[in-house]
């Protein structure tokens, strides 16, 4: 028996992506899953390819109050939160002037990202088995990239935000952790390859492999790698790990 069997987890960007992989792997670990994030048909189609029991919850993260409104209809369907995958969040570049993204990219994966970890908090079930919040950030909260200080000083901040929570929560038995993934298949990091094969006049195929120059695995990693990971933090055999942020990258940032 899977150590999430019949535990709520909230999966934040559970419509594509690391998201919907998580949500999937929990879901046929045996936990009920509600799927939060802004686009609710996508929502709906990825509730529909789980294994077990879920909830939809549509809802923009940047919006307090109605993350907190989303929490508490996902509490009132499926019972106290056990644990917490926050991966919703949006990348790409940043630009100062006009259009600058700065603002956008920080209340997204930073703010918005805090305010569901305090919604999860006011509706944790209670102890004293492990809860459990992990967050998903990016390598680039390791490695500074041109044109794109929104994003890495966003992900960045979540690496402050999971140490500080580790500190104020081990008592209460609540292991607070974070990944960061590097190249990962999903729509988001193809749309970074498109604007790099732009950069180099290039194919898309292109600068792929000049991308996996800097992998020493020579390759990406699939959103399931990610789940994997989220499914072993969740579990007994991590119950010492907290406070950490796990780096899975391919060999491509090593700390």
């Amino acid at each position: 028996m899977a150590q999430t069997d019949g535990k709520h987890v909230v999966v934040t960007g559970a419509g594509t992506g690391i998201g919907l992989a998580i949500a999937r792997r929990l879901s046929r670990d045996g936990a009920t899953v509600t799927l939060l994030a802004r686009d609710g048909d996508r929502l709906r189609s990825a509730a529909s390819s789980l294994a077990g029991p879920s909830y939809v919850a549509e809802c923009d993260i940047r919006q307090r109050k109605a993350v907190d409104k989303a929490f508490a209809a996902a509490v009132a369907e499926l019972g106290p939160i056990h644990a917490l995958v926050a991966s919703a969040g949006i990348g790409g570049s940043n630009e100062p002037g006009r259009d600058d993204r700065f603002d956008d990219l920080v209340a997204t994966n930073l703010t918005g990202t805090y305010s569901c970890v305090q919604a999860t908090l006011r509706n944790l079930a209670p102890g004293p088995v492990a809860r459990h919040i992990v967050v998903v950030s990016s390598i680039l909260a390791r490695i500074g990239v041109p044109g794109y200080t929104g994003y890495s000083a966003s992900k960045a901040g979540l690496l402050g935000l999971v140490r500080s929570l580790a500190a104020e929560l081990g008592s209460a038995n609540v292991q607070v952790n974070a990944i960061c993934p590097g190249w990962v298949d999903t729509d988001m990091a193809w749309s970074g390859l498109d604007g790099l094969a732009e950069g180099i006049g290039g194919t898309r195929e292109e600068a792929y492999r000049e991308a996996m120059k800097a992998v020493p695995l020579g390759r990406m990693l699939q959103p399931e790698d990610i789940a994997g990971t989220v499914a072993w933090l969740l579990s007994a055999d991590a119950r010492g790990v907290t406070g950490q942020a796990i780096d899975q990258n391919g060999g491509a940032w090593v700390g």
